[in-house]
């Protein structure tokens, strides 16, 4: 069981910096690579074609502006693909989050939110968990840690009101 992070270019690090964070709190392998579907095609048709092959279960494709990376992925591999769009250039992600959510029919990429490489990493264990129990187990504890905090912060908003609330943030 593995994870495969993989983005087009450097300047994509702090945003994919995430995916392994997150990952890395779930104790999930991950193996992580910089590799442009333009500017070393061959090398991402290898990393993808051989996915499965080297254990990779899932493969989280950041990507800026044409944002190619994801889709090239999915159609070397049978191996889940999720696309993270990254905020970049004139169109602030927008030309990404298109590029990667509108693919061709027969190979789809899930698509998270522009610099949503942490919901990527979330999605990544929850298709993970479908044959990992101990996986499924703490994603439904990070669920009722997620709930608990928005309770948290409605208790206080009912004993402070809106004002008082927003003094305290």
């Amino acid at each position: 069981m593995k994870v495969a992070i993989i983005m087009g270019s450097d300047s994509d690090l702090p945003v994919m910096k995430e995916s392994a964070k997150f990952l890395e709190e779930f104790n999930i392998p991950y193996e992580v690579y910089i590799s442009s579907a333009h500017r070393v095609p061959d090398k991402t048709a290898d990393i993808a074609k051989n996915a499965a092959a080297n254990g990779i279960d899932v493969i989280i494709a950041g990507a800026g502006g044409a944002a190619h990376l994801p889709g090239v992925i999915a159609a070397f591999t049978t191996v889940p693909v999720i696309g993270v769009p990254i905020q970049s250039g004139a169109l602030n992600g927008l030309d990404a989050l298109y590029a990667i959510v509108q693919m061709p029919s027969g190979i789809p990429v899930a698509t998270v939110a522009i610099n949503g490489a942490r919901n990527a990493a979330i999605l990544a264990a929850e298709i993970l968990a479908v044959k990992e129990p101990e996986i499924r187990q703490k994603l439904i504890a990070f669920k009722k840690e997620l709930a608990a905090g928005v309770e948290k912060k409605d208790a206080k908003l009912q004993a402070l009101g809106i004002d008082g609330y927003l003094a305290q943030k």
